[in-house]
C-alpha cells in the first residue's frame, strides 16, 4: 500500500526533536493552513457585520429578502422537527399551503450540513444560527481550498491559507450568497471535488471521490451542479498539464466518471424527488438570459465592487488579483502549464456571457433572478492561478506590471454604472500593500527576518480590504428596496408566536396566524397551519385551487398569503385567527367553530350566484348558498373609483379586487390593496339603508374592479352550514407524519373532502375524486373510515439507485481492502 503524502517540511529536523513525535507534528502543521484560511474569512466577514452594526453585534437587522421570508422560517420548521413539535414529517408538513411536500424543500433549503447548527439552540435563537451558517461556510470554504491548494502544489502553510481566504471572501460570496446558506455549499463543494479529481489522477481512493460527489449534492444540488462542471474543467486541465499517458487518461475519466455517477446516484432520494416537484410546481416567468454590457461585466472583476440587480459579482481580493496577473509572467511555471491555465479560466468566464453555457451552467434552465450564480467558479480558478504562482516566487517587476494594469483599468472602468466607491481605497490601498508584501516576501529568501513581516502584511490586507468590501456590499444592497434587512425575533414576534400558541388546536382545527407581518413563512415560523407558504416547489395543483378562492398571492403563484374570511376559514378547517392588536407589538387572537379537516358532501352543487365571481367558486366547494352578490354601479375618475350596490342589512360585505393595486374605503373601513397579494378583504356590516358605498383609491392604469368585486355575507346561514359539516364530517381526524385517517359517523358514502390541496403524491384507501382542486375521496356505502398516505413522487425510484449506489461502493471497498491484505 503507498504511503500517504505529508506535507513537505523543507527545514532540517531539529537535533534534539523525538523522533516518535514527528508524525504528530506533521499532522498538527496540515492544520495550521486550513485554520488560518477559516479565521481570516470568517473573522474578516463577522468584522464586517460589526461595523454596521447587524445582528448580533447591533440592533440593525441582519435578515435580506428570501433569508427572512424562507431560510428562518424553514430552519424553524428543522427546529421543531427534530424536536418532535412538527406536524408533519421530512416528507410532508402540515404547517403552510394547507399540507405541502417537505422533501424538496429540505434538500434545496436545508440541505447545507451546518444547518443543522439550527436544531442545536433554542427556538428562539435559530435566526442567530441561520446567520452563523454563512461566516461558518464561507471558512470551511477557504480551509478546504487550502488544502486542495497544497494537492496541486507544495509550499509554505500560511501562503495556502491566505490564498485560501481570498477564495472564501469572494466577491460571489460576500454579495450573492452571503444570505443564502444552501447557496455557500457550492462553496466548498468546487475545492472539495478538485480534491476527488487529484485522488482519480493519482488512481486512488475511488470510494471516496464518490462520497465526495455525494457530500458536494447532498448540501446544494444546484451549486454542485456548477461544482461538478467546474470539476470537469479542473480534470481536463490537469490531464493537459501533466506527463500522462492515453492509457492513464482514459483510466483517470472512468475512475472520475463511474465515482461521480455513484455520488449523486448515493443523493437520488433528495434529488429526483425535488427534480419532480420541481416540475410540478407552479411556473414562473423567467426571462431570457441578457448579457451585461462587457463594461460592467469587467468591473464585477474590480475589487470591493458591488453592482445592483442581476450583475456579476467576479472579485476576489487584490493580492490574488495581483498574483494570478503574474501568472502567465512567471517563467518558472511550465508554459505548457501557463497556456492551458490561463486559456481555461479565460473560456470559463466568457461562458458567462453567452446564452448557451450560461443555460449549461444553470441545468438547461433560466435562472429567475441574478443569472451569474455560477461566478464563483471563476473566482476560485483565479486563486488557483495565484497560488501556481506564488509558489513559484514571482518576480517583483511582474508583480508591479499587474498592479499598474490593475489601477489603470480601474480607471477606464471608473465611469461604469453603479462604479463602487470603496473599489479606489481596495485598488490603490489593498493593491500597494499586497505588493509590498510580496516584494517583501521576495526579499525574505535571502533575509528570512522579513518573512514574518511579509505574512502579517499579506495577512492583515487581505482582511481588511475583505472586512471593507463585505460591509460595503452590504450597505449598498441595503438600499434595495427588495433587500431592506428586518429583524426575525424581537418582541413583536415573540408576541405573535405565543399568540398563536394559545389558540392552537391542531388536529381538531387549524389556527392561521394571519396576514404575514415577520416573513411570507408565518405558518412555518409560527406553527401555524394557514395558507400562507413560499417555496419554489409550491405546486401548480395548490395554485389551481387557492387562486379561484379569493387568497392572495405573489411571485407568480409561489408565494400564497392568508384571507380573514369565515368561509375560507370553514372551507379549510380554521377554527382560530389571530390578528395585530391596538397597541404595539400586541396580538390578538379568537376561536370560533370549524368543521373537522375531513367533511362529508352527498351530492352535487352549483352556486346560484354569477359563476366568474369569487363568492361563487367559494360556495362551489362549500356547497351551500351563502353569499348575496350584487350589482354594483361605478362611478368616479381611473385613480379614485367609486362602486355603490345594495344588500341585505346586517350582512358582512366583502371586497374583491386583484387588478387594483391602491386602498379600498367602506364607511369607517380603510383597507390596502395590494394587486395579487390582497386576498378577499372584509369591509364590515352592511348598513341599516342595505346601501354598501365603496371607493377605491388606486395608481392602476386603466383596470377597475370587475364585474363582481362585493359579496355580502348571511353569517346566520354560513353558521348553519358549519354545523352541518361538522355533524356529518369525520368524528376523528388522525393526521400522522405524512398520512391521514379519519373514522366517519354513518357509513352513508358520498365524497369525503379534505382540507388540503390535491397535490402530487397522495395515495388512499378509496378512489381519488376530482373536487375543486382539494384532495377528495368516492367513499361507496358501508365506507366508515378511510386512509390517505403521501409519498413524494420519485422517493421510491431514488432509494432503489441510491441502495444499488451503496452496494456498488461498499463492493469496492471490500475488494479494495482485501488487496490491500494481500498485497
Amino acid at each position: 500500500m503507498a504511503p500517504e503524502p505529508t506535507t513537505v517540511d523543507a527545514r532540517p529536523p531539529a537535533p534534539d526533536r523525538p523522533a516518535t513525535r514527528r508524525p504528530a507534528t506533521r499532522r498538527t502543521r496540515q492544520f495550521r493552513g486550513p485554520l488560518l484560511a477559516f479565521l481570516i474569512t470568517a473573522g474578516a466577514f463577522c468584522a464586517a457585520w460589526a461595523a454596521r452594526g447587524t445582528f448580533p453585534f447591533g440592533n440593525t437587522g441582519r435578515a435580506l429578502n428570501d433569508q427572512a421570508n424562507q431560510y428562518v422560517p424553514f430552519h424553524r420548521a428543522l427546529w421543531d422537527l427534530v424536536h418532535g413539535q412538527a406536524a408533519g414529517d421530512v416528507l410532508f408538513t402540515w404547517r403552510g399551503g394547507f399540507g405541502q411536500q417537505f422533501l424538496a424543500d429540505y434538500h434545496t433549503y436545508l440541505g447545507n450540513p451546518f444547518s443543522w447548527l439550527a436544531v442545536l439552540v433554542p427556538r428562539a435563537h435559530v435566526d442567530l444560527a441561520v446567520f452563523a451558517i454563512t461566516p461558518i461556510t464561507m471558512g470551511t470554504a477557504a480551509a478546504v481550498m487550502t488544502v486542495y491548494l497544497g494537492k496541486l502544489h507544495p509550499g509554505p502553510w500560511w501562503q495556502r491559507g491566505v490564498l485560501g481566504a481570498t477564495y472564501g471572501l469572494c466577491g460571489w460570496a460576500l454579495s450573492d450568497a452571503s444570505y443564502i446558506p444552501m447557496w455557500l455549499w457550492g462553496l466548498v463543494a468546487l475545492p472539495m471535488l478538485g480534491i476527488a479529481v487529484e485522488w482519480c489522477l493519482e488512481e486512488r481512493r475511488w470510494p471516496g471521490v464518490a462520497l465526495l460527489v455525494a457530500l458536494a449534492w447532498f448540501g446544494n444540488f444546484y451549486t454542485a451542479m456548477m461544482a461538478t462542471m467546474a470539476a470537469c474543467v479542473l480534470l481536463a486541465i490537469r490531464m493537459a498539464t501533466r506527463d500522462m499517458s492515453a492509457r492513464d487518461r482514459l483510466r483517470a475519466l472512468w475512475r472520475a466518471a463511474t465515482a461521480t455517477g455513484t455520488g449523486i446516484l448515493l443523493t437520488l432520494p433528495l434529488l429526483l424527488p425535488s427534480f419532480l416537484s420541481s416540475g410540478a410546481a407552479q411556473p414562473t416567468g423567467a426571462a431570457a438570459f441578457d448579457p451585461v454590457r462587457i463594461e460592467i461585466f469587467l468591473s464585477g472583476m474590480l475589487p470591493a465592487t458591488h453592482l445592483w440587480g442581476g450583475r456579476p459579482r467576479l472579485y476576489v481580493a487584490s493580492l490574488g488579483l495581483i498574483l494570478a496577473g503574474s501568472f502567465v509572467l512567471n517563467t518558472a511555471v511550465a508554459k505548457r502549464t501557463r497556456l492551458v491555465w490561463a486559456a481555461a479560466t479565460l473560456l470559463v468566464v466568457a461562458s458567462f456571457q453567452f446564452p448557451p453555457t450560461q443555460y449549461l451552467w444553470h441545468g438547461l434552465a433560466v435562472p429567475n433572478g441574478n443569472p451569474y450564480r455560477e461566478a464563483f467558479v471563476f473566482s476560485g480558478m483565479v486563486v488557483i492561478v495565484a497560488w501556481l504562482a506564488l509558489a513559484n516566487r514571482p518576480r517583483p517587476l511582474h508583480l508591479a506590471l499587474v498592479a499598474a494594469l490593475l489601477v489603470a483599468a480601474t480607471f477606464v472602468l471608473r465611469r461604469t454604472d453603479d462604479f463602487g466607491g470603496w473599489t479606489w481605497p481596495a485598488v490603490l490601498g489593498g493593491g500597494a500593500l499586497s505588493l509590498l508584501a510580496l516584494v517583501l516576501l521576495r526579499l525574505g529568501e535571502k533575509r528570512r527576518y522579513l518573512i514574518p513581516v511579509a505574512a502579517a502584511l499579506m495577512i492583515g490586507v487581505v482582511f481588511a480590504e475583505s472586512t471593507v468590501a463585505a460591509a460595503n456590499a452590504d450597505a449598498r444592497r441595503a438600499r434595495e428596496r427588495w433587500a431592506k434587512p428586518v429583524a426575525t425575533s424581537n418582541e413583536s414576534i415573540g408576541n405573535h408566536f405565543d399568540a398563536v400558541r394559545d389558540v392552537a388546536g391542531w388536529p381538531a382545527y387549524r389556527t392561521d396566524s394571519g396576514a404575514p407581518q415577520s416573513a411570507y413563512n408565518d405558518a412555518l415560523a409560527l406553527r401555524a397551519e394557514g395558507p400562507q407558504y413560499y417555496s419554489s416547489y409550491l405546486p401548480e395543483a395548490t395554485y389551481r385551487a387557492l387562486e379561484p378562492l379569493g387568497y392572495g398571492f405573489k411571485n407568480d403563484g409561489r408565494t400564497f398569503f392568508g384571507a380573514d374570511n369565515p368561509v375560507l376559514d370553514a372551507i379549510f378547517s380554521i377554527g382560530a385567527r389571530v390578528r395585530p392588536g391596538t397597541a404595539p407589538n400586541t396580538w390578538t387572537a379568537a376561536k370560533f367553530p370549524a368543521p373537522p379537516l375531513v367533511t362529508v358532501r352527498t351530492g352535487p352543487y352549483t352556486s346560484p350566484n354569477p359563476a366568474d365571481s369569487v363568492y361563487a367558486r367559494q360556495e362551489n366547494v362549500l356547497g351551500a348558498t351563502v353569499y348575496q352578490v350584487p350589482q354594483v354601479t361605478r362611478g368616479g375618475t381611473d385613480t379614485d373609483q367609486t362602486y355603490a350596490a345594495q344588500c341585505t342589512p346586517g350582512s358582512e360585505a366583502f371586497w374583491y379586487s386583484p387588478a387594483l393595486y391602491g386602498t379600498v374605503r367602506a364607511g369607517g373601513t380603510r383597507k390596502p390593496l395590494e394587486d395579487r397579494m390582497t386576498g378577499v378583504v372584509p369591509l364590515g356590516t352592511v348598513p341599516a339603508s342595505g346601501r354598501v358605498d365603496v371607493t377605491v383609491e388606486t395608481r392602476t392604469k386603466d383596470a377597475d374592479a370587475g364585474g363582481h368585486p362585493l359579496g355580502c355575507l348571511d353569517r346566520a346561514a354560513l353558521d348553519t352550514v358549519v354545523r352541518h359539516l361538522t355533524t356529518t364530517g369525520a368524528t376523528a381526524v388522525r393526521p400522522g407524519g405524512h398520512t391521514l385517517e379519519a373514522t366517519l359517523p354513518t357509513p352513508a358514502g358520498g365524497t369525503a373532502v379534505i382540507a388540503t390541496t390535491a397535490v402530487p403524491g397522495w395515495r388512499c384507501s378509496a378512489p381519488l375524486k376530482p373536487f375543486h382542486g382539494l384532495l377528495a375521496v368516492d367513499l361507496p356505502a358501508g365506507t366508515d373510515t378511510f386512509s390517505c398516505t403521501f409519498t413524494p413522487k420519485g422517493l421510491t425510484p431514488g432509494l432503489a439507485g441510491a441502495t444499488l449506489a451503496l452496494m456498488v461502493l461498499i463492493g469496492v471497498q471490500v475488494t479494495a481492502l482485501r488487496r490491500r491484505r494481500r498485497d
